[in-house]
């Protein structure tokens, strides 16, 4: 698939989608800050294609609550009703549409995981950054947190070697039915996915 055509794809969809959601940013800004405070949104550091970090924006859905010596509390306990809400309909990730407008994330790709992982992948499992990580992928309609992580690694790959048009339109699709089945959104027994520690 032609670069230049992908990306005309993904900016006029984002644009689109981004003037349709104003009234849902606003909605769910003003529920986030009654519910959790400021900031608003979570921001953190992730690789881009070529291992480029860049500051991906989603809309926050856990609270800074501390235990009595002043650490955060576990992922499941500042997890709250209002983030499990935004994380079961994906509207916690509505804000990484920015990111695609700006060229640093596609509408399609391999999600953009955590900089230290950068490290521990294989030579195979790295080619995941050789295009631009996605709002949704292959990985993520496929199983999404269910999965294991060679799993999910190998979806992604596979993505890269095949992409294309008609494959990104079919996986933005699949997306649309998911958000509506709302499944496979955290790992069993798990608040979030659990951290990927190697190959070994």
């Amino acid at each position: 698939m032609s670069t230049l055509i992908k990306r005309c794809f993904d900016l006029s969809v984002s644009i689109v989608m981004l003037l349709a959601c104003i009234p849902i940013f606003m909605f769910v800004s003003i529920s986030v800050l009654i519910a959790m405070g400021w900031p608003v949104f979570f921001r953190q550091s992730r690789p881009g294609k070529g291992g480029k970090l860049f500051m991906m924006y989603k809309f926050r859905t856990m609270s800074n609550a501390k235990d009595s010596n002043g650490e955060l509390l576990p992922d499941a306990q500042r997890l709250g009703r209002l983030g499990r809400l935004l994380r079961k309909s994906s509207l916690d990730e509505l804000p990484e549409l920015l990111n695609v407008v700006k060229g640093e994330m596609s509408l399609v790709g391999p999600r953009p995981l955590l900089p230290e992982y950068l490290p521990l992948y294989d030579q195979e499992q790295a080619r995941r950054h050789e295009v631009r990580p996605g709002i949704t992928g292959w990985a993520q309609v496929k199983g999404r947190n269910s999965l294991a992580w060679k799993e999910k690694f190998a979806l992604d790959v596979w993505y890269v070697d095949n992409r294309s048009i008609w494959l990104d339109l079919r996986i933005l699709l699949m997306t649309v039915v998911q958000v509506f089945k709302a499944g496979d959104v955290n790992q069993s027994g798990q608040a979030t996915m659990s951290k990927f520690t190697g190959n070994t």
